[in-house]
């Protein structure tokens, strides 16, 4: 997913108009993000069954839990005590949008490549806090915003339909199947053609630092929750892959300045800084989580764990013999 999203972003900063020529190519290039995220999401539905309904529901809420509701919640904590403007240029709005929100297509391609069922069916967690629903709900609980619930419910409506189509038809399930490994080059692409590299810079070293901060600190915590909750061991690592800020939470400062005009004088700025966060955490979570899987013997792709699986026992029928 990387390598699409920096060069999407070079070319939208660069030749922003490049893509725009209309027609197969802008819908391909330009357009396709939400397209592709959304067939992703229902072909990830359908391959989550009954059986494994139960773990992907525990690993979701772990990382919803880690990733949006803790940091949401110091952050809010912070604000009553030093007010919307925030600290060292950080404005509320702009750590909200940082911090509550998860990439869920770089989630999704993580692990897809070392994961399982349970960590590949835990993007509905991405499906709740992409955007700008939790800074809303947040923000909100002071009475700064009204929560619009019609658009959780619409981004979850792909990956339901996907469950329920993938457990009537188990055809639809293994035809899907390979649909990650297809699309997930293609919406990166588009993503990164709405990351203006000048933003990134214009938001100064303050954007810069905060990015930087995304990965380690939820990332981490979804780690621990990954370590102590789940009780998944050396796999924990994974979580730090969820240590990452949303393409969609770019948008979010302008949505809750429209929410509440307060905020306005924040959204520049803070749009900045958000974009910086999304590029750098798009970079450092999948490195600190492939770190972290190493150094516990566990950076094993899924095609090489069944490899792994097989020769064990084969080796197991032999000596049993």
């Amino acid at each position: 997913m990387l390598v699409p999203l920096i060069l999407g972003s070079i070319l939208g900063t660069f030749a922003p108009e490049a893509l725009g020529i209309g027609s197969f190519t802008t819908a391909l290039f330009k357009n396709s993000a939400l397209p592709f995220i959304a067939l992703l999401i229902f072909a990830t539905g359908t391959q989550v069954n009954m059986r494994t309904g139960g773990p992907i529901l525990a690993t979701a809420g772990t990382i919803l839990f880690c990733k949006t509701i803790i940091p949401a919640s110091l952050i809010v904590l912070l604000g009553s005590f030093v007010g919307l403007d925030g600290i060292l240029g950080v404005s509320i709005l702009a750590m909200l949008a940082a911090f509550d929100n998860s990439n869920g297509g770089l989630w999704l391609a993580y692990t897809g490549q070392y994961g399982d069922n349970r960590d590949r069916g835990a993007y509905v967690a991405s499906a709740v806090n992409d955007g700008p629903f939790f800074s809303l709900l947040f923000l909100g609980a002071s009475g700064l915003a009204d929560i619009p619930v019609i658009a959780l419910v619409a981004a979850l409506v792909p990956f339901i339909l996907g469950v329920i189509v993938g457990n009537l038809d188990v055809q639809w399930r293994k035809t899907l199947e390979p649909v990650p490994n297809i699309v997930i080059p293609f919406f990166a692409f588009s993503l990164g053609t709405g990351i203006n590299l000048s933003a990134i810079v214009s938001g100064g070293m303050t954007g810069i630092v905060l990015g930087f901060l995304i990965s380690p600190i939820t990332g981490f915590l979804v780690y621990l929750g990954y370590k102590y909750i789940l009780r998944r061991g050396g796999k924990s690592g994974i979580g730090f892959a969820a240590g990452t800020t949303a393409g969609n939470a770019i948008a979010t400062p302008a949505i809750v300045a429209a929410a509440d005009p307060r905020f306005l004088v924040y959204v520049e700025t803070a749009t900045a800084q958000v974009a910086a966060c999304v590029l750098i955490s798009s970079i450092m979570a999948p490195v600190l989580a492939s770190w972290f899987l190493k150094r516990s013997g566990e950076l094993k792709s899924v095609e090489d764990a069944a490899v792994i699986a097989g020769d064990s026992l084969a080796t197991d029928g032999v000596v049993k013999l």
